[in-house]
């Protein structure tokens, strides 16, 4: 009996496309595991010039932990507001995920300003000035009347700091995303993927005003990862989960054993694109190119139907991998501010691996013990549960 209460909560009820639902009153904490596995690699990413950069999933596919964790906040939208999308609570559904979209602006701004800071403080404190070069910083402190203007405008942005802004702008689109998946899946689908295409085709996505410079994560691209993972979300909660099917789950895996290969054995040079665009057939991660496209689908399905990665990832809720991804947007800031002071100790110590693993191992732990601090604090102010 204390066992099963440790593992329940009064929270909503969670599902994984493809697998069975969580029963009533638990959560299912697949999502958080894989959110914070994410998190945790694109903290690992965002300090180049260490030793566990080459144990993340970029060096294993085409895809890397950006599109995963895209994947599952667009999952992760359809179980919020999917079902709640109806008939006379649209408005109020749409104010909602307006505010969070403001709310990534803000957290945006604020690690781009801490980003400034940890590296102008470093330019002064080591007397490196040629930090200011480093990550796109030099255009803002050169125009710097334009550049505060321009960031806040979202017209300029610097390396590391790209995610928030590109997500914050698909979710001030997801009410129309979701009106038009109320009147047929395959319309919001069609529509979206006419966006993607038109998008890598003739390269429409935000510019940065101070460098004739173009947004690294392209919003109108990268949307259709996200309807993708909504709309399977959707579909799921609706009694319809992802096939089973051996051919499907054969092609999957001989996919992701090709692409694994191909990078690791750096067969870039191979030509496959027969003259079609980019957008088909290469590897650009600004448009995400369907080889891209594929490949984090490809993951993403086997990890869904494949029972042996189900059971491994529903965990207990105190499970470190679980708070990290039940707080995912304070621990991601967390680990931003982390890595940029990480970028200035490498670059000041002259790329020096073994310090920049160190620190990147202590920055993992202090992800852990930061989210369990939320999760304490979180405990303080929830009303204490009435006992039967």
């Amino acid at each position: 009996m204390l066992q099963r209460l440790r593992t329940a909560t009064p929270t909503a009820s969670t599902t994984v496309i493809g697998t069975v639902p969580a029963a009533s009153g638990d959560r299912d904490t697949r999502l958080d595991v894989y959110r914070a596995l994410c998190l945790l690699m694109i903290f690992i990413n965002h300090v180049p010039g260490q030793y566990l950069e080459y144990l993340t999933s970029k060096n294993f596919g085409f895809s890397d932990s950006a599109e995963a964790f895209v994947l599952i906040s667009g999952l992760s939208a359809g179980l919020a507001y999917g079902a709640k999308f109806v008939r006379g609570h649209r408005l109020a559904v749409s104010v909602r995920i307006w505010r969070r979209a403001f709310t990534l602006y803000t957290a945006h701004i604020m690690t781009s300003i801490m980003t400034l800071a940890i590296f102008a403080g470093g330019a002064l404190y080591f007397g490196r000035q040629d930090l200011i070069s480093e990550i796109n910083i030099k255009p803002l402190i050169d125009n710097t009347e334009q550049g505060v203007v321009a960031m806040v405008l979202l017209g300029h942005q610097l390396g590391y700091n790209n995610i928030l802004s590109m997500y914050a702008v698909v979710l001030l689109i997801l009410p129309g995303l979701l009106l038009l998946r109320a009147m047929s899946p395959w319309l919001v689908l069609a529509v979206s993927a006419t966006l993607w295409l038109l998008a890598g085709l003739f390269q429409i996505v935000p510019l940065n005003a101070l460098d004739q410079g173009y947004w690294f994560l392209n919003p109108w691209s990268w949307q259709f990862l996200f309807v993708i993972g909504l709309v399977a979300m959707m579909r799921s909660r609706a009694g319809h989960p992802l096939p089973r099917h051996p051919l499907l789950v054969g092609l999957c895996a001989f996919y992701l054993g090709l692409s694994s290969l191909w990078v690791l054995f750096s067969w870039w040079s191979i030509d496959f694109s027969l003259g079609l665009p980019a957008v088909l057939t290469g590897f650009d991660k600004t448009f995400l190119s369907t080889p891209r496209l594929l490949h984090v689908l490809a993951l993403g399905y086997l990890l869904a139907v494949i029972p042996v990665f189900s059971r491994w990832s529903r965990l207990r809720l105190d499970h470190p991998l679980v708070m990290i991804g039940r707080h995912s947007l304070p621990v991601f800031i967390f680990g931003t501010i982390l890595a940029m002071i990480g970028q200035v100790l490498l670059f000041v110590t002259g790329k020096n691996a073994i310090l920049g693993t160190l620190f990147v191992l202590a920055g993992i732990g202090l992800h852990f013990a930061y989210a369990w601090y939320l999760d304490w604090l979180r405990g303080l102010t929830r009303p204490a549960r009435a006992k039967p």
